[in-house]
């Protein structure tokens, strides 16, 4: 599902709109979208009985497969391995039906029975690749021991309201913890395909929260564009490292003062020997 809020005058509450329910829209054929060279695909939808709002704008998953381990060019410019796939959220010339309105993603998770789910948040001081970006969270599956990682999904703490996004066009991204699932998902989606009949009693279902938007609530209304990107993968999540560049650089920025300070040292010591060696011994 996809929420959309907006804040009530003057009370300062938020009131929240229907929900829009991807189970009830109508999904373009990926025919037309599908890159088997580039390994690319979008799928796009608008709700089936009453498309409002969406009659000049759409909802999109945007799907991109990976051959083996880089980084992507676009912002957020996650890091991946050829056993992940990026998801890209992106709604697009969508009327918003309040003065502020704010989105909420839902993101509903299917695990096997034995499996434990945790919520990461790991942050550095590393920000090459994404610009006064400095939090990476992952929601992930465990065994029940805690000694491997069995899959994941990782983002970046940011969305983007344009098509070709730059560090100026980034938009406050937050998470609302983990809950247990106490629905059942439709009887016609993806998940009932892929796991079976078993979903509900074989495998268990949770759920996480996804908002955009800063204090304000106003940056989709400025720009009609919003768009946020998901590594979904097996295994361990990618882990960034320093790179030789951001390497250098804090060398230099720490190294520089410390040999300042040992030159300055030995000058001082070698003044003060010169000084006293001036004087001849009193017997």
């Amino acid at each position: 599902q996809v929420f959309e809020s907006s804040e009530a005058k003057p009370s300062g509450e938020l009131f929240f709109f229907p929900p829009y329910d991807l189970s009830d829209f109508s999904w373009d054929s990926l025919n037309h979208s599908l890159n088997h060279t580039a390994l690319t695909a979008e799928l796009s939808g608008v709700p089936a009985t009453d498309p409002g709002g969406f009659s000049n704008g759409s909802l999109a998953f945007r799907v991109t497969a990976y051959e083996g381990p880089g980084r992507e060019e676009r912002l957020p410019s996650l890091l991946h391995t050829a056993d992940s796939s990026q998801l890209e959220f992106v709604l697009a010339g969508v009327a918003p039906r309040g003065n502020s309105s704010r989105f909420v993603l839902e993101v509903a998770t299917v695990e096997e029975v034995g499996s434990a789910r945790a919520l990461r948040s790991a942050r550095s001081i590393d920000d090459e690749y994404t610009p006064t970006i400095f939090e990476m969270l992952s929601l992930v599956a465990e065994s029940q021991n805690g000694s491997s990682t069995l899959s994941f999904l990782q983002w970046k703490a940011t969305a983007y309201g344009a098509r070709s996004p730059r560090r100026e066009d980034g938009i406050q991204c937050r998470v609302q913890g983990l809950q247990e699932g106490n629905w059942t998902l439709p009887r016609s989606t993806i998940v009932q395909a892929y796991f079976g009949e078993g979903v509900g009693s074989s495998y268990s279902i949770s759920a996480i929260n996804i908002s955009f938007g800063g204090e304000e609530g106003r940056v989709y209304q400025e720009r009609h564009y919003l768009s946020w990107s998901v590594l979904l993968g097996f295994g361990q999540p990618p882990t960034d490292t320093f790179s030789p560049l951001v390497i250098s650089i804090m060398a230099v920025a720490l190294g520089t003062p410390l040999a300042m300070l040992l030159v300055g040292t030995c000058l001082v010591l070698l003044a003060q020997r010169r000084r006293y060696s001036e004087y001849e011994p009193i017997n």
